[in-house]
């Protein structure tokens, strides 16, 4: 890899190898779990949904008091605990044989990777700059995806074997995983701790911050493109085309490759409120064309042609993914006071779950049961969304000098 696709040195690159240890564990779990649960444990497809479904709600309401938990005993050792406690988690899959035991083990899990990414984000913004972080976003997610495709490569190997004993090992590699990063985070500088109430602060303030609360649900639905590119793109593909089904591998390894490759030059032109505001808007403008693009694919044409409209609209999603995730690290960053970062982050990190919980159903019932209808609502839904964004962030901002003068002034010198 070239240096130019390395993070920085000191913190961002260390923060970058904790991320490339854990994606590459989970890249090989995300592959292999729901083939181990159904065809090893015995477990229904109804049952894994559900529990899953359980798992991340559970996580999702877990994060604001587990970054608040972040603010209060510091970042990093808060991080390496909930490393250890992924570990365990995914550990504990190597014993599961019923379906209450799994619902256990796949609750603390999703709880303790909530926590992780809340704590993570808390971590780096008290060790870099308030005008870097995007950027050090970048990075890690580029670190990420390629995490992920590695991790995604052993998880096939062991797909292709079959046995139990290649599922378990893929297990126990994620389960090393966690236990590596946590001891690379260990090598970062401790962060000190914040008080999370002042004067008559309530506990968990976020919750009461409303153009935020805002933001974090404007973000959920922008954060549906993740089921629709796992979920939603590959049934379309096999039930309302005449695509092959590999088609459903290509454009998953294009987006990874192409986030990879180019999140970190798309991040270079948010440097604040307003370039991250318009880079949204940018963003659901491109998803909304998207959606248009793929739903031409229901039309009579050639298979190559399906395949290269296909292609078309993958690359359209790609950008906007990019310009989406770098205007929303950016404003949930800068709009997130200094003292509260890590519950802010838990905070508007549930978006994610919350578009993993809810983003199936939806998605299945536009595009496999509207067809083009869906595709276009769904674009529709995504500049709505976008369109929103730059409003509410400036009602966050008045909102803040109301308060007591613009949060990201009091963010800009880390605590190291």
């Amino acid at each position: 890899m070239s240096l130019r696709f390395l993070p920085p040195a000191g913190a961002p690159r260390v923060l970058a190898a904790a991320q490339l240890a854990n994606s590459i564990g989970d890249g090989a779990f995300y592959v292999c779990s729901a083939l181990y649960f159904t065809r090893v444990v015995g477990l229904s497809a109804t049952q894994i949904g559900l529990g899953l479904t359980l798992a991340w709600a559970v996580g999702s309401v877990a994060g604001v008091p587990l970054g608040a938990l972040a603010d209060r005993r510091g970042p990093r050792g808060t991080a390496v605990l909930f490393a250890l406690a992924t570990s365990a988690s995914v550990a504990s899959f190597l014993f599961i044989r019923s379906f209450v035991p799994f619902l256990v083990a796949v609750c603390l899990y999703a709880t303790a990777q909530c926590g992780l990414a809340a704590a993570r984000q808390a971590l780096l913004a008290g060790l870099v700059e308030r005008s870097a972080r995007t950027g050090a976003l970048a990075h890690l997610q580029s670190t990420l995806n390629a995490g992920l495709a590695v991790g995604a490569a052993l998880g096939g190997l062991a797909l292709h074997e079959g046995t139990r004993r290649a599922y378990l090992a893929v297990f126990a590699l994620d389960a090393v995983a966690f236990l590596l990063c946590a001891a690379v985070l260990l090598r970062l500088p401790a962060v000190a701790p914040v008080p999370t109430r002042t004067g008559g602060e309530p506990l968990f303030a976020v919750v009461r911050d409303r153009p935020y609360a805002t933001l974090t649900v404007l973000n959920a639905v922008l954060l549906l493109r993740m089921p629709l590119l796992s979920l939603g793109i590959p049934l379309w593909i096999v039930e309302r085309t005449e695509a092959p089904s590999w088609l459903v591998s290509a454009l998953f390894i294009l987006n990874t490759l192409g986030v990879m490759l180019f999140q970190v030059r798309t991040a270079q032109a948010v440097t604040d409120l307003g370039t991250a505001s318009r880079a949204v808007w940018r963003s659901s403008l491109i998803m909304l064309v998207s959606c248009g693009v793929f739903a031409l694919t229901a039309a009579e044409m050639p298979v190559w042609a399906v395949a290269v409209v296909l292609v078309a609209a993958a690359v359209l999603q790609l950008v906007a993914e990019m310009l989406q995730s770098a205007g929303s690290w950016q404003i949930s960053f800068d709009l997130a006071p200094a003292h509260q970062v890590g519950q802010y982050q838990g905070f508007f990190g549930t978006g994610v779950p919350v578009a993993r919980t809810l983003g199936p159903l939806l998605l299945t019932t536009l595009l496999v049961a509207w067809g083009v209808a869906g595709w276009l609502l769904l674009g529709a839904l995504f500049l709505a969304a976008g369109l929103a964004t730059g409003p509410v962030v400036r009602w966050a901002e008045r909102d803040h000098a109301r308060r007591g003068g613009p949060v990201t002034a009091a963010a800009e010198s880390p605590s190291r």
